[in-house]
């Protein structure tokens, strides 16, 4: 992953943020949008675009983008550098590989244990019924 490209490639626009207003709010695009086409992207190889595309296909858009918003600060250029921290985050996160799950045995101590266990609780159940006479 070249992270000098991708950054050349990413994409922002700016907006007005929502919520309640002021004099402020009116008249200042502080709200950042960073979009991001990962399948066009020269810094990414082809196996991270199709793991990226994998792990990220719920968040991307059906032209392919990655779309990212960010409006917590009143400064357009926090907001930019606060996305940016959070795609990055979000690329890198996405591009893990988790180990394989190897099965194991329970030990014959914990099967034991289980089993025991359980013919306590059905005993304890048994003795709550009526007796029979």
């Amino acid at each position: 992953m070249n992270k000098e490209q991708i950054r050349s490639e990413l994409q922002f626009k700016a907006i007005r943020s929502s919520g309640p207003g002021g004099q402020h709010a009116n008249k200042v695009s502080s709200k950042v949008e960073l979009s991001f086409h990962i399948e066009a992207s020269a810094g990414l190889t082809k196996r991270q675009k199709k793991r990226t595309l994998l792990k990220l296909g719920n968040k991307l858009s059906k032209e392919g983008l990655l779309i990212l918003q960010c409006d917590e600060s009143r400064s357009q250029h926090k907001n930019k550098e606060l996305v940016v921290k959070r795609f990055f985050k979000l690329l890198e996160k996405s591009l893990v590989v988790q180990k394989a799950r190897k099965k194991s045995k329970p030990t014959r101590s914990s099967i034991e244990k289980r089993l025991k266990s359980k013919k306590i609780s059905s005993l304890k159940k048994q003795n709550r019924s009526k007796p029979d006479y």
